[in-house]
């Protein structure tokens, strides 16, 4: 068994983003010494509010990518929580080189700087997305790799195989977490935050990408960073890899129903013709959870709870939009 005890010094990439900030404020909530790293490119330094006032929180903001000398960062460190990546699926043909940069080699430059100090242990964000177009669902962690149909997928199974053969060759530790898409306070983007972007401005209005009848799973944030805690706390082997998500999906069209209704409009609606909003827009992703599950965590919201959260506070946060 692992147990995370208090007084840890942890280094936390990403830490400015959606879930890397609600991780800072997990892990110093329960103790820890805190190193945040963001480059702040997509990451807000509002989500570090809190964190900024606690003594126990240092923030650099440092460019994982272009920084020759992160060295420094993990001095005397006992963990990384690896969460900085280029999150956005669906600009990857845009930028074909920025998935390649932004998620493996820069977990290549973390993994490098954790093995010059001597740091053995390493939380990785990955995505269910590695799974491509999955022909088994509910999608198992030991299923086969079919054809990557995004580059961020293929980049995130890189960044997983680079860790894996740091395992091996250095004696790192790893727990590798699959996630599907995650929900709820400090969300700033994907298609809960694409389509309050469109009706805040028009409410009687919304095109989406797609026929809207995309598969899709979704977990809140909050059960997603318990699930972390619980698989640090009862998995020990070198390297740990579990799925997260929630024993549901909805389809699209809920999730655009759930959005309506709690905003009280009843917009006209225009789908697009095709199974997939976007090159690398799987149309069902379904992840079966019961390895987390065997730990004994369970999600506490439901997707519906999950897509409210995040409008409820996409509300309050309206700055958001004008970044």
């Amino acid at each position: 068994m692992t147990e995370i005890k208090p007084q840890l010094r942890v280094v936390v990439t990403g830490c400015a983003g959606f879930i890397g900030s609600n991780l800072v404020d997990f892990l110093l909530n329960t103790g820890h010494k805190v190193i945040g790293l963001d480059n702040l490119s997509t990451g807000n330094i509002e989500n570090l509010e809190e964190a900024l006032t606690q003594k126990d929180f240092n923030f650099h903001e440092v460019d994982l990518f272009e920084n020759n000398n992160l060295d420094s960062y993990f001095k005397n460190t006992d963990l990384v929580f690896h969460f900085a990546a280029n999150a956005d699926v669906r600009y990857g043909a845009e930028h074909p080189r920025k998935d390649l940069e932004q998620n493996t080699l820069v977990t290549h430059n973390v993994l490098e700087a954790m093995r010059k100090n001597m740091v053995h242990k390493i939380v990785f964000s990955s995505t269910g997305s590695v799974y491509g177009e999955a022909p088994i669902i509910p999608t198992r962690e030991d299923s086969f790799f079919p054809v990557q149909t995004s580059l961020y997928g293929a980049s995130k199974i890189a960044a997983e195989g680079l860790i894996e053969a740091y395992c091996e060759t250095f004696g790192i530790q790893a727990w590798i977490f699959r996630f599907v898409s995650i929900l709820g306070p400090r969300y700033s983007h994907g298609h809960v935050y694409d389509f309050y972007e469109q009706l805040r401005s028009d409410p009687s209005y919304l095109k989406v990408l797609g026929n809207g009848h995309q598969k899709k799973s979704y977990l809140h944030v909050d059960d997603c960073i318990k699930a972390i805690d619980v698989a640090l706390r009862n998995s020990n082997d070198k390297i740990n890899i579990f799925n997260l998500g929630i024993d549901a999906v909805c389809e699209v069209r809920d999730s655009i129903n759930w959005i309506c209704q709690f905003l009280s409009i009843d917009p006209s609606i225009d789908f697009g013709s095709d199974a997939k909003g976007w090159i690398g827009d799987n149309p069902h992703i379904h992840l079966d959870i019961a390895r987390i599950q065997k730990l004994g965590w369970e999600p506490s919201k439901s997707i519906e709870q999950g897509v409210k959260d995040t409008i409820r506070y996409l509300q309050k946060n309206e700055w958001l939009f004008e970044k």
